[in-house]
């Protein structure tokens, strides 16, 4: 065996080993809360050892932000062909991300003033968001709709999610999900 095939290992061990750690990651957070959660407990669940975890992440802060870095959007709902639906489809499906157990906690450990690198997370936090609505407004576009632009998604959708669910401001919910995407600019319905 060479030294290249002995170190890259793509999709062995170190694979592996992330898998189980973001899974038991994921688990412990959603049922203890990021605040009970703790490494040492983190390498339990996943069956391997602490040392694995302080080598690779080094903080819990890390390990959460690695997690919300490589959170994929596979469970995001289908485009259906109508603007207002669709926008409101992603947005409550945002809403649901956010506020499931643990949800905000990896968000605010990917932008946690203690992650390296704080900035590159932030881009790479709206970057995914950005991602998930410019579908919809591209679809939009290419029906002949006039969406509103992804700047006005982010402003008038996405960031009042993220900050009433950030705050645990009551009444962040579908009805106020649907309230945001009627008030954004341009024809979300067309003419009859």
């Amino acid at each position: 065996m060479n030294a290249d095939a002995s170190t890259k290992r793509p999709g062995g061990r170190s694979t592996h080993v992330r898998a189980a750690v973001h899974s038991a990651a994921v688990a412990l957070v959603g049922e203890f809360g990021a605040d009970q959660v703790t490494l040492p407990a983190v390498a339990q669940r996943a069956g391997v050892n602490s040392s694995t975890l302080y080598r690779r992440w080094g903080t819990l802060a890390a390990l959460l932000a690695d997690i919300a870095k490589h959170r994929s959007d596979a469970g995001a709902p289908p485009l259906v062909g109508d603007l207002r639906t669709d926008l409101e489809n992603q947005a409550l499906w945002t809403l649901t991300e956010l506020s499931r157990p643990g949800g905000i906690a990896f968000f605010r450990a990917e932008v946690a003033p203690d992650v390296d690198e704080r900035h590159d997370g932030l881009r790479e936090c709206l970057r995914r968001v950005s991602e998930r609505f410019r579908p919809v407004l591209d679809a939009a576009r290419e029906r002949g709709d006039a969406p509103p632009s992804l700047e006005q998604v982010l402003d008038r959708i996405v960031a009042p999610l993220y900050f009433r669910v950030v705050f645990s401001i009551p009444g962040t919910d579908e009805a106020y999900v649907r309230d945001l995407v009627a008030e954004l600019p341009g024809k979300l319905q067309p003419e009859l």
